[in-house]
Formats: structure tokens, sequence, C-alpha cells
């Protein structure tokens, strides 16, 4: 890969609480190699040395979005599941008819076509929590993990890295239900089987890295928990789980087990500070000094919570006890880190009806850094010599954003002012538009392939 230089209207590095103007930022093989402010710089003809070849980025640059938490095929729900009443338990059902329809091929076309829509958010990392594995009637495909082969070949066709969490699931229920119908697709029959069909997996991509999920406490029984655990560790791979999304969770799992879902992870070993729980929504003051000690990560899904109905997060107490954040877009009923990112602040303010709980460096870092670390990807996120080259340039003069400083940008903006997109160094998104795919025909397409009639 060749170097680029590239003159950013206003950057934001790290440690930094607001953007610096006009930064220069040198690229080689995919790795930011030198950071220079002009701001100050010595001399007009020192500064049209420097300039020479560099591409102008006008507008804000971000370090590359992390979207912690996907479920790619929820996306062709959008739009369908919104009006009239229900809750989480009604909104799955129409989730599994969906689930039922897909094979590898349409899972490649929908994903695909989904990764790219993310990739036009500014979202440069993805992680797939992938439990999709086999066929409707639970029979295996002849390649085992060919439905994670067609996540894994969709983010490299849209631009982006991933990281394929492969999920364990097991049973219906708290009480170990057996799976039916659709979830029969889920399972692996006991966690030694998923670790062993999951360590067959040939990930060799340089764009893609193998982790681990425990759907839930009630998908994974208790004494199969740390075999899942066990074998993300072995591997230091993330590990991720569902938690507490809905207080009927917290009390099936004191009504069979006497505790909560976060004392029944602690105690098989489960949490630690390569795990991170996705939503926790309802947790006790217990919970969070269990997360917190064990330096268990958070990703918050606000815009997924809100739409199901789930509750409110206690996100500025996780953050005080020391518990990292990180951000997700979960079943894609918005793809826009920017408003994940300001939900967390605003979700706090109908709680408490003050404002003023994170700051917008706060917020950003959990939409970047945290969240790629939280993948398994800690060399990303981060506008810095050795970082990744990852950078997401925002437009200041759209309808949102013309008259707001750039520090106001991140609560202002919208996916929708993505202008330019690289991911490793390599441009994916240029003048809004994505390089490879055309996004709004492909997902037209792909859902209308797997949507019930």
């Amino acid at each position: 890969m060749t170097a680029t230089r590239w003159l950013a209207e206003y950057a934001w590095l790290p440690e930094h609480a607001e953007p610096t103007p006009d930064v220069l930022i040198e690229i080689e093989d995919g790795r930011i190699t030198a950071l220079t402010p002009l701001v100050g710089a010595a001399g007009p003809a020192a500064g049209v040395d420097v300039l020479r070849d560099a591409t102008q980025l006008p507008g804000l640059t971000l370090p590359g979005l992390s979207n912690v938490h996907s479920h790619a095929f929820h996306r062709a729900l959008r739009g369908r599941t919104h009006g009239g009443r229900g809750d989480f338990w009604s909104w799955r059902d129409r989730m599994y008819a969906i689930a039922d329809r897909l094979d590898p091929d349409t899972y490649l076309a929908l994903a695909r076509a989904v990764y790219a829509e993310m990739a036009l958010a500014g979202v440069t990392c993805v992680g797939e929590f992938h439990y999709l594995h086999h066929r409707p009637d639970g029979g295996a495909y002849d390649d085992p993990n060919a439905m994670g082969a067609a996540l894994v070949e969709a983010a490299a066709h849209a631009g982006i890295r991933l990281t394929l969490l492969d999920t364990c699931y097991l049973t219906a229920g708290v009480d170990g239900r057996a799976l039916t119908g659709p979830q029969r697709r889920f399972g692996d029959g006991d966690a030694s089987r998923w670790a062993e069909r999951t360590s067959a997996f040939p990930l060799t991509d340089s764009h893609a890295r193998l982790g681990a999920a425990v759907h839930s406490v009630r998908a994974v029984p208790a004494d199969q928990l740390r075999t899942v655990a066990d074998w993300a560790r072995g591997r230091q791979a993330p590990l991720h789980v569902h938690l507490s999304e809905q207080p009927a969770e917290n009390d099936e799992c004191r009504a069979v087990h006497g505790r909560t879902p976060t004392a029944l992870l602690a105690e098989h070993g489960v949490l630690g500070p390569d795990t991170t729980a996705v939503h926790t929504t309802h947790p006790t003051s217990g919970d969070l000094t269990l997360l917190a000690d064990s330096r268990t990560g958070v990703c918050l899904c606000p815009t997924t919570e809100r739409d199901l109905a789930d509750g409110i997060g206690p996100a500025r107490r996780m953050a005080d006890a020391g518990i990292r954040l990180s951000l997700g877009s979960d079943s894609h009923a918005v793809i826009d880190l920017f408003e994940e990112a300001r939900a967390v602040e605003l979700d706090e303010r109908l709680r408490t009806r003050r404002r003023g709980h994170f700051t917008p460096a706060e917020l950003l870092t959990a939409a970047t850094a945290t969240g790629h670390a939280a993948l398994g990807w800690a060399d990303a996120g981060r506008i810095a010599v050795g970082a990744r080259a990852d950078l997401v340039t925002v437009r200041l003069d759209s309808a949102r954003t013309a008259g707001v400083p750039p520090v106001g940008a991140f609560f202002a903006a919208s996916a929708a002012d993505v202008d330019q997109v690289l991911v490793d160094g390599r441009v994916v998104v240029a003048d809004g538009r994505h390089l490879t795919v055309d996004v709004p025909t492909e997902l037209a397409a792909s859902i209308e392939a797997v949507t019930p009639a």
C-alpha cells in the first residue's frame, strides 16, 4: 500500500477535549505514521512544503466508529415491527420468522448490504453476535460454519473489519427447555460440540477475527457456561453475553438459580476484562459491583432498547463505577452511532431530569476506542501514530451541522453527514457514497428475498 497524506480541517485527537484544526495525517501500509497540527507551524514556506500532495478532508475527522453489537439479519425487520403494541417477546416471534428463511447465499447478500450501510454511517468495525449456525431443521450444512463464512465474506465486500462472535445457544429458557421451531438452527447440542464446531472455523482473513458469545443465561445452562468462557480465554478472544435485557430474564434466573444473571455469570467464570455484557439494562447495585470488580465492559444499544421498550440502563452509574462503555446498533432499527452516543446522554436526562452527564469526548471514546478494544482490535479507534488508519470525516456544512462548532458536531450530526471513510487506509466511502456497493438497491433486494409474504 502506498503512502498517503490527508489534511483534516478538524481532527479529534486522543485525550483532547475538542477537535484540533488543520491536522496533517500521514498513512502508510494501513497505519498512521505521522500527525502534524499545522496551526502555529513555522512560516508559510514550511506550510506549503508540508502540504504537498495532501488530500483535503473538509469537515470534522473522527476515528473509525465501532459497532460492538450487531444481528445483521434483524435489519430486515426495520419498519415492520414498530407500529402497534407488544414487547421484546412479541417482537422476537417476528424475528424468528426472518431467521427461518435465511441460508448462506441470502445471508451473504443481506449482510453485505447491512455492513455497507454501516460503512456509510462511519462504522469501520462490527461485532456480529452470530447464532444462525445450521439449517432451519437444526441439521448441519456441509460446511458447519457456512453461515459464519457468509458473514466474513460480507464484511470483506463492504470494506469493514469484523469480529465474528460465534454464539453458544443451547436452550429456550433458564429452566433448560429444549429449542423448538426456528430456534433449532441455533443449537449445537451442548457447549463441547459448540466449541468443536467453532474451533474448526478456518478464519484466515486479515479483516476478520473470531470471538465467542454466551447468548444469555436463558440459552446456555449454568453447568456449561465455563466451557464457553474457557474456550475464549484459551484463545485470548473477546467474549460477549446478553445480560439483563428484560426484567423477565432476571426473574426467571432468580427462580431457577436463586441469584441474578450477573451473579450466575460471575460464579461460572464468564465475567472478566475480555468480556462485554450487552444491554445490562436492569442490573442491581450488587451486579454493578460484580461487573466493575471483574473489569467487565458493557455495550449499550439505546436505539434498540427503546424500540423494544426494554428500559434505560444506568449508564452514568456504570461509568462512575469504572465500567467501560461501548455502543452497538443491535437490531438495526437505526444504524447511526451518533444517535446511539447521544442517546446515552439524553436517556440519562430523561431519567434524572438533569442535563450534562457525559462529555462529547466520553461519548466519542465509547463509540470508537472502547468499542474496538471490546472486539479485539485495541490498535484501532484513535487518530494516533501507530494506530490503524480508520478515518471518518463528517460534513460541517449540512442542514444538521451548518453553524455548529466542531466540538458540537458529535451531538448534531447523523449518519447521513458522513462524507468519507477510510478503513486501514483504504477509501471505502467517498462523497457520501459507498465505492463498491449500491446500498439502497442491495438492501431492498436482499430484504425482499427473506421477508415472509
